[in-house]
């Protein structure tokens, strides 16, 4: 697709990915594994290499709403899963952007209710 045609955006990428897997930890240390306040920060901090006040708002923001982190996660390999199974079942057929559409078109859903959706476009595709 051409969207890390540099380092530096790809640089970029990594580092959201880093993000997101400190907070995947964060949330599942705090709320599985009876992290402190405390230690969540000093993790943060040393792993994301962020500030004490940005590790303070994001460890607070965790506390406070179990398990978002680990929802994101598994609402994004779920979508990964279904692209990969589109592709695979329309081959030259397959278009990004009619996937996205379908994705993002009925807003918010349940991934059951996702995967049926995209399931269906899958099926009238190949019509």
């Amino acid at each position: 697709m051409g969207v890390y045609d540099d380092p530096f955006t790809y640089l970029g990428r990594l580092q959201n990915e880093l993000i997101r897997a400190v907070r995947l930890v964060t949330d599942t240390g705090l709320h599985d594994k009876n992290w402190t306040r405390e230690a969540t920060i000093a993790y943060m901090m040393k792993n994301q290499g962020v500030d004490e006040a940005v590790a303070r708002r994001s460890t607070e923001r965790y506390m406070v709403w179990p398990a978002q982190a680990l929802g994101y996660k598994i609402g994004e390999l779920k979508i990964l899963e279904l692209r990969a199974a589109a592709q695979q079942k329309l081959g030259s057929k397959f278009n990004i952007k009619s996937f996205h559409d379908q994705v993002l078109t009925a807003g918010s859903l349940p991934l059951p209710m996702l995967e049926a959706r995209v399931n269906a476009w899958v099926a009238t595709v190949l019509k």
